[in-house]
């Protein structure tokens, strides 16, 4: 079974992450101290993840944790 955005999501927010205002209809923008810039999730919280979300989430969460 597919993760869900909402996953992705939990675990931004686990590494705190926070969410700012901005971002158009399903898109959310997470920033961290630690993180130059900022993260996009788009979809809604049931949507499957796409490949590339799931990589930038993973590449972002080993950056903040390293």
């Amino acid at each position: 079974m597919a993760r869900k955005i909402r996953q992705l999501v939990s675990e931004l927010e686990k590494a705190g992450f926070t969410r700012i205002q901005g971002g158009k209809g399903s898109h959310r923008k997470f920033v961290h101290p630690k993180f130059r810039g900022f993260v996009l999730i788009s979809g809604r919280e049931g949507d499957d993840v796409r490949p590339y979300q799931e990589k930038q989430v993973r590449n972002a969460l080993r950056l903040v944790q390293a």
